[in-house]
């Protein structure tokens, strides 16, 4: 019997889907539930794992290549002589519908061969000795003069990421050395989108869909940015701490946690906080800190490290980047005073954060004062939040942030 291999759908949102690495080849054994291919969806690489027992007989789609969701990218032989028979079925299939073909009735009869895991990344194939390198891994190794060869990968099926890479200079004292330097484009080349870009594309253009509108706030900071003073040492990151105060802030406005959708009003009964990550090789994701209003502010923390260190490796499950209810934009980091974020699909909000800066204020009492303050942005659907629900969830916030920061830590 032979069976096709289909290209999996790896998220919700994936359409097609490229084959970063086959880890067999033509002619080796597969096991059930054995990962025969590693294979990038629009935010993630995750293994595809075959459902049948038998021999890899013929691969469609190339290491590199792309193909549709439910494509055969694959063909499976139940037996070693069977695989002959492949390019009889191939041949067969383009014939005439009243053409005898007992080997497609075998195939299409067959279950789909294909599921998808996010079990820990197996040890690359004994049969297999081709190296498993992202594209970016392979630059920073090229750049630095490191052999592959010898770095053990922590990705899907012992792929080398450039995690992996910039820990072997980080071991080598060379944590300061040159990264990959970017490349001027042509003006009039053309570089092809990749599957993170593409998602990206397909749910900013779904965007356009929805009316939104725009309200901003000015925020002090100062006892925020004494508090994470206090707690830096203890690996308590300054996203975690704004993931915590919109969290907290969002248990008493649930319509800002809410959704459109052609029912009615949706209010989500979790607090998921999606924060925008920029990848390295183009694109962003949004890893999700799950349940955020419930955690403690070192277990977000340290579960947002751990989403970090994951996305950039590209080993998210798509839980872990789709499950969002309310999303934050942070490009304070990078010195922004102000910016307006465009609203994901499928939330009610997003709040774009900008930098904290020294600011000459008046005080209540008709003083001048220097103050940390931060513009802040929220971008909401119209068809959920109207202009009062927006503002009073940013006084709140201010409020959090400015006088009771220190009730993020309990």
């Amino acid at each position: 019997m032979i069976y096709e291999v289909t290209m999996p759908a790896l998220s919700s949102t994936m359409t097609e889907g490229k084959i970063v690495s086959w880890c067999k080849k033509v002619g080796d054994k597969v096991e059930i539930g054995e990962t025969i291919a590693i294979v990038e969806s629009d935010k993630a690489d995750m293994d595809a794992e075959c459902f049948h027992e038998g021999y890899l007989g013929l691969i469609v789609v190339p290491e590199g290549a792309t193909a549709p969701v439910g494509a055969v990218i694959a063909y499976i032989a139940e037996t070693e002589a069977e695989i002959e028979q492949i390019k009889d079925h191939i041949k067969s299939s383009s014939q005439p519908a009243n053409t005898p073909q007992p080997v497609v009735q075998q195939v299409n009869s067959a279950i789909p061969e294909v599921v998808t895991s996010r079990r820990p990344a197996p040890p690359a194939p004994a049969k297999s000795d081709r190296l498993i390198a992202s594209p970016r891994a392979k630059r920073l190794a090229q750049e630095n003069g490191i052999d592959l060869r010898q770095i053990k990968g922590t990705g899907p099926n012992g792929r080398i990421t450039a995690a992996d890479i910039e820990n072997r200079l980080a071991s080598n004292g060379k944590s300061n050395a040159k990264t990959v330097p970017v490349t001027p484009v042509a003006t009039a080349s053309t570089q092809a989108l990749t599957g993170l870009q593409q998602a990206v594309v397909r749910n900013m253009n779904a965007s356009l869909t929805v009316p939104t509108f725009q309200v901003g706030y000015t925020i002090t900071t100062n006892d925020l940015d004494n508090l994470y003073k206090q707690i830096k040492a203890k690996g308590v990151t300054m996203t975690a701490l704004l993931a915590k105060a919109v969290a907290m802030t969002l248990t008493k406005h649930p319509l800002i946690n809410a959704v459109f959708s052609e029912q009615g009003i949706k209010y989500n009964r979790d607090i998921n906080i999606a924060v925008a990550v920029a990848m390295d090789d183009g694109g962003l994701i949004t890893p999700v800190l799950k349940n955020a209003d419930q955690m403690d502010i070192y277990t977000l923390s340290r579960t947002w490290k751990s989403l970090v260190e994951r996305a950039r490796s590209k080993q998210l499950s798509p839980e872990e980047y789709s499950t969002g209810t309310f999303t934050i934009s942070n490009l304070g980091m990078f010195g922004v005073d102000r910016f307006t974020a465009i609203l994901p699909p499928n939330t009610g909000a997003i709040l774009a954060v900008g930098a904290s800066r020294p600011t000459v204020v008046a005080t209540p009492e008709g003083a001048i004062a220097v103050k940390n303050q931060m513009q802040v942005n929220l971008t909401a659907d119209h068809r959920v939040i109207y202009g009062a629900h927006a503002a009073q969830f940013l006084q709140d916030l201010a409020k959090l942030i400015e006088q009771e920061s220190q009730s993020l830590t309990l």
